[in-house]
């Protein structure tokens, strides 16, 4: 049975006491007591370190499983249960070492596996992390600083903001690596320092370019049969109602492709503006034009939409300059007026209200601008439809779609339009109450905005 600490100290103190007390009992003076018990004390407390220094280090040099030591003096059984903690807590902490290596390596390994890129900075921008495609990709490594290895401009602008902003940062597309694109997006991490992930959309832009070139192309050459067909069939419509005398379906039918010819010279001439737009070969050009000039100006191209059931009310139109193409934001609010016709039809008709109101909240640094809105009172557009509106072909309600023979296209032109004036475009809708498309312009502001906005705001006001 192993000794105990506590009783091997208690000896030594009870043989450090007796030998005092014999010593002043022969000898009954203090200068003989208080050395004595001094040089006792010393001695009960250097055998107490001295077994405890060499427990522990047989303690230390044991292998798991072997006896504490073979000397009876040093395995005091207080080491037993020092000894079971011990072993207890280094087989937890190499199973979690064990597992956290495993997890490192797993993770690693997959980070590797991927196709993108990936590069992880502390907060000073020092690559503290990359993966098997980065260094592939660029030359980078570890400790180095991420300037140092990559030399792109707008690579690095997204990797300063999710440092210095603490934002996610985002490029649809950057040319890095000899003629190759690359999305780029970066992202802060909350123990400081950022994430970058750099994805290749080289082969995703080729399609869309050989896609959009397609579109461009076949459009082209649809123009000119359709133009044919469309001529043919109107002088052949003349020539049955000229012949009063004859009779069957004929004139029914030349009204039915006439009718589908316009249908196609609409989607064809939709499709060369979309792909213009999207291609970025149509450049626009930006002036500053007075509202309510441009107002009148989407009044006149949309006149031949109004019937009797449809009418057109002019809500607030500001009295100031926006920044815009003519012609491209006149086509914006065409299409957007031809939608609320078309589906904002109510029970008393169809109401379309058009509007322009400047902004009563900026954004310090940004412009102000100024919002455009149509809004129609029809049936609305539910919730699950507004985000994919603007998409090309995409239709909330195809039914009606089909008897309007609208295109699916009027929405992503503006969309883009819109976009390619530094603007937003979006919809606001109730079910059974309508919707309001609204999109916004850069405002003219300072004293050149102040002159010739005059009279002829105040008259197309008045519409």
């Amino acid at each position: 049975m192993k000794p105990s600490l506590f009783a091997y100290l208690l000896l030594r103190a009870a043989i450090g006491l007796a030998v005092t007390v014999t010593v002043y009992a022969l000898w009954p003076h203090w200068w003989v007591a208080v050395p004595l018990g001094m040089a006792a004390a010393i001695w009960v407390a250097w055998e107490g370190s001295h077994a405890v220094l060499e427990g522990l280090d047989a303690l230390r040099s044991r292998k798991p499983g072997e006896p504490v030591t073979q000397n009876s003096e040093t395995a005091f059984v207080e080491f037993e249960d020092l000894t079971a903690t011990m072993e207890m807590r280094e087989t937890q902490q190499q199973r979690q070492l064990s597992a956290i290596t495993e997890a490192q390596r797993n993770l690693e390994s997959l980070l590797d596996s991927m196709q993108d890129g990936v590069v992880a900075v502390d907060a000073a921008g020092r690559i503290t992390w990359t993966n098997e495609p980065m260094r592939k990709l660029a030359a980078v490594r570890k400790g180095h600083a991420l300037v140092q290895t990559i030399r792109e401009p707008e690579v690095l602008e997204c990797m300063r903001i999710a440092l210095e902003e603490n934002s996610v940062a985002e490029r649809a597309s950057v040319p890095f690596a000899a003629g190759r694109s690359f999305a780029v997006e970066a992202a802060p991490m909350a123990e400081g320092g950022a994430v970058m992930v750099l994805r290749e959309v080289t082969r995703v832009e080729q399609m869309e370019r050989a896609q959009k070139e397609f579109v461009a192309n076949v459009s082209h050459e649809l123009r000119t049969p359709l133009t044919a067909i469309r001529g043919y069939v109107e002088i052949l419509v003349d020539d049955v109602y000229v012949d009063e005398a004859h009779d069957g379906p004929a004139p029914e039918f030349l009204r039915g492709i006439l009718k589908n010819c316009a249908r196609m010279e609409r989607l064809t001439e939709d499709l060369l503006v979309l792909a213009n737009v999207e291609s970025r070969e149509r450049e626009l050009e930006p002036v500053p034009v007075e509202v309510g000039i441009l107002v009148q100006e989407v009044v006149d191209a949309t006149s031949g939409l109004f019937k009797e059931d449809v009418e057109l009310h002019m809500g607030h139109i500001a009295k100031v300059q926006v920044l815009a193409d003519m012609d491209a934001v006149v086509q914006v609010l065409s299409n957007l007026i031809e939608n609320a016709i078309a589906y904002g039809r109510g029970s008393d008709g169809t109401v379309v209200i058009l509007a322009a109101e400047t902004d009563t909240e900026t954004v310090e640094g940004m412009p102000a601008m100024v919002t455009f809105s149509v809004q129609d009172f029809g049936m609305g557009i539910a919730h699950d439809h507004r985000e994919r509106i603007f998409e090309r072909f995409y239709r909330a309600d195809k039914t009606r779609s089909r008897e309007s023979g609208g295109t699916g296209l009027g929405l992503s032109i503006a969309k883009h339009l819109v976009e390619e004036h530094g603007g937003k475009i979006w919809v606001e809708s109730d079910l059974g109450k309508g919707s309001r498309f609204c999109f916004t312009l850069p405002q003219v502001t300072g004293a050149a905005a102040e002159a010739g906005v005059g009279d002829s705001v105040e008259k197309t006001a008045g519409i």
